[in-house]
């Protein structure tokens, strides 16, 4: 019973959420361009969906790290679809790169859309890289940050797999510090082998230093994302302790 009325409350949320972002959208667009009021309605919904269950638990570690007023190029590892309403806890206003099929899926798709995120054909690497340049490159220079799972998809097994160059060319490009984020328990937030809620779940988000644009723009993209991905995996073994 108790899975039935979450999902019915999840259902009820998100299609207002869905409403109000769309009426949001239209009516703050002329002076809104960077869609901030859509992302805050999102952050709005994450709240919702993490306060019901009264045993789930988070640990959100490190926002005195982050410097409002900057944008980042932020890095993240990648273990399952609620990775991504796990990062609206950090308190920037950002926007996704995501594989074009995010587009088929109900509420995350449209969400992703109207928030203007960057939706990138894998299949096509020449243009998804020139494509994410370029927009990238634009909200950048609006003063908002963009966030990329640098694996490019999920981790079947929670470790953090090799990363691709895409997020450290943007960042050095564009002269932003990287911004390491490592998430915990976003896999076990649904019952392994079923879509059965997992009530005990706990989950952790760790911020890491941010790495300097003077490191970003002298250091080789496939090697910072090496060094990167050392400290992300350091970062994730202490979370597990």
């Amino acid at each position: 019973m108790g899975f039935l009325l979450f999902n019915l409350y999840l259902l009820v949320i998100c299609t207002i959420c869905l409403v109000l972002s769309i009426v949001t959208l239209v009516v703050c667009y002329p002076f809104d361009r960077r869609r901030h009021a859509v992302h805050e309605l999102s952050r709005l919904l994450v709240r919702l969906f993490f306060a019901v269950p009264t045993r789930w638990t988070r640990r959100i570690e490190g926002l005195e790290k982050i410097d409002r007023s900057k944008s980042y190029v932020i890095v993240l590892n990648h273990n399952s679809m609620l990775d991504i309403p796990a990062l609206y806890f950090v308190p920037l206003d950002f926007r996704w790169v995501s594989k074009r099929e995010v587009w088929k899926i109900p509420f995350f798709g449209q969400m992703l859309y109207l928030h203007g995120d960057i939706l990138i054909d894998r299949r096509r690497g020449a243009q998804a890289m020139a494509q994410l340049m370029e927009e990238g490159g634009k909200w950048l220079g609006r003063g908002v940050s963009v966030a990329i799972f640098p694996e490019g998809t999920r981790s079947a097994d929670g470790t953090i797999r090799r990363f691709k160059s895409g997020a450290f060319q943007l960042a050095r490009e564009a002269g932003v510090e990287l911004l390491p984020v490592v998430l915990d328990g976003t896999r076990t937030i649904v019952r392994p082998g079923s879509f059965l809620w997992n009530w005990r779940n706990r989950l952790t988000l760790r911020i890491l230093d941010p790495v300097p644009v003077e490191e970003v723009r002298s250091t080789d993209p496939h090697e910072l994302s090496e060094r990167t991905r050392e400290r992300m995996i350091a970062a994730l073994a202490e979370s597990k302790n």
